[in-house]
């Protein structure tokens, strides 16, 4: 049963390469240069979804490293990070230490070679993308510009800037909304971090925004989670206060 399962992945991975070889080749008679025709080939095979798992897993991996070499992503000098991993921290090690024990546990017991590698490399590679999300939390923290303009991140799975013209004000409010990234019948968008937000945005005009798997959204008011709430409010005041440089002086 499990050849036959092996047999048939392999098949389908077989018949997937050569469809892409071909819409290369075709891509590639009509002028397009070499990383062109690939994109055509991928987006024409691959769909859009699974496409945006693939890329999230990648920069996922890219914030693994990052986190290694403790530096963080897109975050100016002259801007303020806002962290907010805290509530989830232990969670996310926790997690990792179950699949670590999960794996090896079926390490001891499966006795069969080949399921043995599968499962191993499945387990190993399931603990190393925990440790790629939390990552990818730590090296994209929120950020406020030096303008006031706001960038709310989750990981690699949303990212939404606000510009500094489109916020009307920022306040600490500790909420505890239901799942991790919703929208109501108003436009309030709660994206929830250990079960909670602390700031809460409103905004001028409506921002739109993109959910993980692509599908589009407008947002009247933004609430987050950042470790520091009292900070982000300050920063996003100061922000709206303070002229824009490119503003000529009174007078």
């Amino acid at each position: 049963m499990l050849f036959g399962v092996e047999v048939l992945v392999v098949a389908v991975l077989g018949l997937e390469c050569v469809t892409l070889w071909r819409l290369w080749l075709a891509g590639r008679r009509a002028g397009a240069g070499r990383r062109e025709a690939m994109g055509a080939a991928l987006r024409t095979v691959v769909p859009e979804k699974a496409r945006r798992l693939l890329a999230q897993e990648a920069r996922g991996l890219h914030g693994l490293g990052l986190w290694v070499l403790r530096r963080r992503h897109a975050v100016p000098e002259d801007a303020l990070a806002l962290p907010y991993t805290g509530p989830q921290t232990a969670t996310m090690y926790g997690l990792a230490f179950v699949c670590l024990v999960e794996t090896v546990m079926l390490a001891l017991l499966v006795p069969w070679p080949v399921a043995h590698a599968v499962l191993l490399v499945l387990d190993v590679y399931g603990v190393v993308l925990v440790l790629a999300r939390h990552a990818a939390c730590v090296t994209r923290p929120h950020v406020v510009g030096a303008d006031g303009a706001l960038r709310i991140r989750y990981g690699v799975l949303f990212d939404l800037r606000v510009p500094a013209a489109a916020i009307a004000g920022a306040r600490v409010e500790r909420r505890y909304p239901d799942g991790w990234l919703r929208v109501d019948a108003d436009g309030v968008l709660d994206l929830v971090v250990g079960g909670q937000t602390t700031v809460t945005v409103e905004l001028v005009s409506p921002v739109a925004f993109v959910r993980p798997l692509g599908r589009r959204g407008w947002a009247r008011t933004v609430r987050f989670h950042a470790d520091d709430p009292g900070a982000a409010v300050a920063a996003l005041t100061r922000g709206r206060k303070e002229p824009s440089p490119s503003q000529d002086p009174p007078g």
